[in-house]
């Protein structure tokens, strides 16, 4: 697929609940059409804000969000939104909510998609009779059945126990990989988005201080360790001393000294915690996760 699944220009939202501060604030990237696309940061961060704004259901104080093109509110037949809360009609059974989503979306609803998802659900129950999990595989269900072009899933597995998690895990991978589907995924479990996930954003005061493909912000950052001294040219991101041996995170630029540091390739987890501590480490953006301006995006095909 060709194209931006979602493109924000100086996106900027305040809490309602918060005393008025920004969630998010000059907030601008690109992510690339049929990406996973893992959302991290810290509580706060605006992970769950940034989802609601592509969705639709909320608009930016300042800024632009556009959305496979358009905007929000043109996109929505074509974008499946799980929220945290996991939203649906608590009075319907298991089988009406799956009738709902396919007379709601009847030129693209696949019965046999949302069926398997939901699995082993018991079709005659009530909707506020479920557990948190089977909740959440009923609203995976809806999503994946409606098989929308862009998936925005705000912590999806956090109510799944584990064998439920890795099985939900692999029907989204399955769905990228058929239909090439983007997905936005957020969660705090790094583990498990390290080997899904293709592309990350990660969110922090506001702003998206890491973005672009996965591989290539590992390959751009080395953990050395060795004696301790200036690691220039290198940009640091996070540096810690132990005795006379200094083990230091930094951004490539250039050679590593063999004679001087033993370098590694940081794990993914690894990187999202150093840049989680370091919060004054400059952001980094790979080329596709760069924003062009809102006249280019207009015009784009």
């Amino acid at each position: 697929m060709t194209g931006a699944a979602i493109e924000a220009f100086g996106l900027g939202m305040k809490y309602r609940n918060r005393g008025g501060g920004w969630a998010l604030r000059d907030c601008s990237f690109r992510l690339p059409a049929g990406r996973v696309c893992a959302l991290v940061g810290p509580n706060g961060a605006g992970k769950s804000t940034l989802l609601a704004l592509a969705a639709g259901f909320l608009r930016p104080v300042k800024g632009t969000v556009r959305v496979l093109g358009t905007t929000p509110g043109e996109a929505r037949a074509r974008v499946a939104f799980v929220a945290q809360d996991k939203a649906l009609y608590p009075q319907l059974t298991v089988a009406g909510t799956l009738w709902a989503g396919a007379e709601l979306n009847p030129d693209t609803w696949d019965q046999d998609t949302a069926e398997r998802i939901a699995g082993e659900l018991p079709r005659g129950a009530a909707v506020r009779t479920l557990s948190g999990g089977q909740r959440t595989r009923l609203a995976l269900a809806l999503a994946l059945g409606k098989r929308a072009e862009l998936l925005l899933l705000d912590e999806p597995m956090a109510d799944l126990d584990p064998l439920a998690r890795h099985e939900l895990m692999g029907a989204l991978m399955a769905e990228a990989a058929e239909h090439s589907t983007t997905i936005v995924m957020s969660s705090h479990i790094l583990t498990e988005l390290e080997g899904a996930c293709d592309y990350l954003l990660l969110v922090d005061g506001g702003r998206v201080r890491l973005g672009g493909e996965t591989d290539d912000l590992l390959a751009a950052h080395t953990r050395l360790t060795g004696p301790v001294r200036d690691t220039a040219p290198h940009t640091v991101v996070e540096s810690r001393t132990a005795g006379r041996v200094q083990t230091t995170l930094v951004r490539r630029e250039g050679p590593v000294d063999a004679t001087v540091w033993e370098s590694a390739e940081p794990s993914l987890e690894d990187l999202l915690l150093a840049h989680l501590r370091a919060p004054g480490a400059p952001a980094l953006l790979t080329p596709s996760a760069e924003v062009r301006s809102v006249v280019e995006a207009v015009a784009a095909p």
